[in-house]
């Protein structure tokens, strides 16, 4: 466990936004990642660098698209998330898989279990103050030469959603320079293996940003 403390209104903020909103969600983007090639080439190259088999997280799993993706490509993968109802939607739609709900800071796992994780950009509602205890924790759960997969939207300033399909929640989705996640990437213990940033396209305003990084 991080040893950092974990701030209560930034965690229920974003449990409830993603409570309200799950099924909408989930229907609109059912195919946002997993219909990209880039991104699905990306998630195939991390399965082929943990190897089948391997134990993985899907931290912030939201509907379990990603998880589902990983299982199929022969990786022992589970998926963790704050918000119950999207656990829900992604239960009934991976049965044989397992979810489980927590927060990515304060995972309820043994140092050096997992020989991957994924954070598909569920890190851009951590404030930039939290990230260092984040990423710390994603080391800790690492063993030695494990493997991280972190997607998110590259820029400085966030962007905050407001009654997203009428429901009356907000919250805001934080940008990140490429540069600076590498660098605290690299702090926590990590050595970066690449970095990918897509151009916007025609229903992304921004960049959007991978990096592969290995646990040292």
């Amino acid at each position: 466990m991080t040893d950092s403390p974990v701030s209560p209104d930034f965690l229920a903020a974003t449990r409830t936004f993603y409570d309200a909103i799950a099924e909408d969600y989930s229907d609109h983007f059912r195919d946002a990642h997993i219909s990209q090639p880039l991104d699905r080439a990306l998630l195939r190259v991390f399965a082929e660098l943990v190897g089948a088999g391997a134990a993985v997280a899907d931290l912030g799993c939201g509907p379990g698209r990603i998880t589902g993706f990983l299982a199929a490509h022969g990786l022992d993968v589970f998926g963790l998330d704050l918000s119950p109802a999207m656990l829900a939607i992604a239960r009934r739609e991976n049965p044989g898989l397992r979810f489980a709900q927590g927060s990515m800071l304060e995972l309820d796992l043994p140092d050096g279990k997992l020989a991957g994780v994924v954070s598909w950009y569920s890190s851009i509602h951590t404030p930039v103050e939290q990230l260092p205890a984040l990423f710390a924790e994603f080391r800790r759960v690492l063993a030695p030469g494990g493997h991280l997969l972190l997607a998110f939207q590259a820029g400085e300033e966030p962007r905050r959603h407001d009654q997203p399909w009428g429901h009356p929640v907000s919250l805001d989705f934080l940008r990140r320079d490429p540069e600076r996640m590498a660098a605290l990437l690299t702090e926590a213990g990590f050595a970066l293996g690449s970095r990918t940033v897509r151009e916007p396209g025609p229903t992304e305003p921004v960049p959007q940003a991978c990096l592969f990084a290995r646990a040292r």
